[in-house]
């Protein structure tokens, strides 16, 4: 599994996700649940979404400081 999300696209991600968590539990829906969707994203760097246009918001450079789990490896190969 090669990632395919990068930084700015994580953090737009927890962010809506985290937004549609509250709004389901203010509004009392289990809808709520559905921002778990892009927080999982995020997390494990990777949208089943994008392989079908290969698209990839992963930029050179945007590996952390350990380098494990790269997304730059992945482009790399």
């Amino acid at each position: 599994m090669k990632c395919n999300i990068g930084g700015w696209d994580r953090f737009f991600r927890f962010i809506v996700g985290f937004g549609i968590l509250v709004m389901g539990y203010v509004y009392n829906s289990y809808w709520g649940f559905i921002g778990l969707i892009p927080i999982v994203t995020a997390m494990v760097k990777w949208c089943p979404l994008y392989i079908p246009f290969n698209k990839s918001t992963c930029k050179e450079g945007s590996c952390g400081a350990t380098g494990t789990s790269c997304c730059c490896d992945s482009k790399k190969k």
